[in-house]
C-alpha cells in the first residue's frame, strides 16, 4: 500500500469545530449538493456520482479533535483509506494533514502517483483556506 501525505496546513479555529465539521458527512451537503451528481450522506457515510461513475465513501474511525479515517465502501475501485489528521497547538491554531494510503497497481503509479501529493495539497490547502474566511 502506498502512503501519500499533504503538506500540513494551519487552520485558525480551535480542533474541535474542524472535527465536529469534517467528522460528519451530512455536513457536506450545503457544499456539495450541486456540484456533484446524487449526492446523499448521512453522518458516517456517503455517495455521489462523478462523470457517471459512483463512489461511496464512509468514516470507519473517528478521534474526537484528532483524526478522522475513511474508505470506500462497496464497489470502490482501489482500496484505499484517507486520514485527516488534525494537530491542536493553541485554542485558535490547529495543524492539519491529509494522508492517503492506496493500493495501486504499477500502471496506476506511474500514471497519477506523482498528482496524488499534489491534489491533496491542493485539498489541505482549500480546507484551511475554508476555515480561516469563515466568519467567526
Amino acid at each position: 500500500m502506498e502512503k501519500y501525505e499533504s503538506h500540513q496546513v494551519r487552520i485558525l479555529r480551535p480542533a474541535s469545530l474542524i472535527y465536529r465539521t469534517l467528522a460528519d458527512f451530512s455536513n457536506f451537503t450545503p457544499i456539495l449538493h450541486d456540484k456533484v451528481e446524487d449526492w446523499q450522506a448521512d453522518a458516517d457515510s456517503c455517495s455521489f456520482k462523478v462523470k457517471g461513475f459512483t463512489a461511496r465513501l464512509r468514516i470507519v474511525e473517528r478521534e474526537e479533535n484528532k483524526l478522522i479515517k475513511v474508505t470506500g465502501d462497496e464497489g470502490s475501485p482501489f482500496h484505499f483509506f484517507f486520514w485527516l489528521q488534525l494537530h491542536p497547538v493553541e485554542q485558535m491554531d490547529t495543524r492539519m494533514r491529509l494522508v492517503l494510503h492506496i493500493e495501486l497497481n504499477m500502471m496506476m503509479k506511474m500514471m497519477i502517483g506523482g498528482k496524488i501529493r499534489e491534489a491533496l495539497d491542493q485539498i489541505a490547502d482549500k480546507i484551511a483556506e475554508s476555515f480561516n474566511n469563515a466568519p467567526m
